[in-house]
């Protein structure tokens, strides 16, 4: 009796043992990358919510590795990880994602969008929500619209207040020919580069400036590198969460749902980080020693840019952008 007793006694040990050899080998951990810190910027706002979401909706079956900082390459490389399944999961902006899904420029198209409210309706209505079935077309599955908020321009040269003060800046662009084209357009000289080189490249004066929203030139301290910052709100910057297929195709029902949501709340924190950095981060960069030019003439810049809409037609159909431009 006491050899039988102390026979199960040992199998039960075994099993429960068993047990939590696989639960913990069923914890999957996911290399999650974006291009600012994870602490103080839009990007690890999003990377943390989508962390606590799954954290809260699936707990103990995935952690988050974090990689800021484009510790794992700039976001061309990094989406063509996703694509690969080196990389699981990423925060992204548009400017890389349109050499692969050429169709999401149109968000891209400058002067389109009013306000941001009137960004958000667009992306959370049929139109962006129709546009996020194009990425797995592409080998990507994009969960939710971020956002970064509206790009503005910095220079170390000259206050841009008219078109004509920005003429023969050579400024950083993204590699996206929806934003070179109107550059161009407007004189300025844009040079395509990734986000990993361009401290080093305003260090070394290889470029006068760059543009960008106010959160990623408060998160990256641009006003340690630029003089002067002028609003120009030229283009709403959209951002994008976005998971390999190669771990959404390996999930179950139930967990592609938590995914969707973390995506979700990741987005959402996104929103909630451009509305706070909007309100004081004008003030802080003014505070750190940027000369900021609030009184930029838009509508002088706008109607240039508009010379270049015939073109973006062509790209993208005439119907679809009056559709987003009219939108309430």
């Amino acid at each position: 009796m006491k050899k039988s007793w102390l026979h199960k006694v040992l199998f039960a040990g075994i099993v429960a043992g068993s047990m939590l050899s696989a639960n913990a080998f069923a914890q999957q951990s996911l290399k999650m990358a974006y291009a600012l810190a994870k602490d103080n910027s839009h990007y690890g706002a999003a990377a943390i919510a989508f962390e606590k979401s799954l954290a809260e909706s699936a707990p103990g079956k995935f952690t988050i590795e974090h990689f800021g900082n484009s510790a794992l390459g700039g976001e061309r490389e990094v989406i063509e990880g996703l694509q690969l399944g080196t990389v699981d999961a990423a925060v992204l902006s548009t400017g890389a994602i349109l050499n692969f899904v050429p169709q999401a420029g149109v968000f891209d198209i400058p002067f389109l969008f009013r306000d941001l409210d009137h960004a958000r309706k667009v992306l959370d209505s049929q139109i962006g929500q129709d546009m996020l079935k194009e990425f797995p077309k592409r080998g990507l599955v994009a969960l939710a619209w971020g956002e970064q908020g509206f790009r503005h321009l910095t220079n170390n040269k000259v206050a841009v207040k008219e078109p004509a003060d920005a003429k023969g800046l050579k400024i950083r662009t993204t590699e996206n020919p929806v934003h070179i084209a109107a550059f161009k357009e407007i004189g300025i000289l844009p040079t395509p580069m990734a986000w990993p080189e361009v401290q080093t490249a305003l260090q070394q004066g290889t470029i006068d400036g760059q543009e960008n929203p106010t959160s990623v030139i408060v998160a990256a301290k641009l006003n340690q590198q630029q003089k002067f910052l002028s609003l120009t709100a030229h283009v709403y910057a959209p951002a994008i969460i976005v998971i390999s297929p190669s771990v959404y195709e390996g999930l179950s029902a139930e967990d592609k749902a938590k995914f969707d949501e973390a995506g979700k709340k990741a987005a959402q924190a996104m929103r909630d980080f451009v509305d706070n950095i909007e309100k004081t981060g004008i003030q802080s960069l003014k505070e750190a020693g940027m000369q900021v030019t609030e009184d930029v003439n838009r509508e002088a810049f706008s109607a240039l840019v508009k010379n270049v809409y015939p073109e973006y037609y062509k790209r993208f159909s005439k119907e679809l952008i009056d559709s987003i431009a009219a939108a309430k």
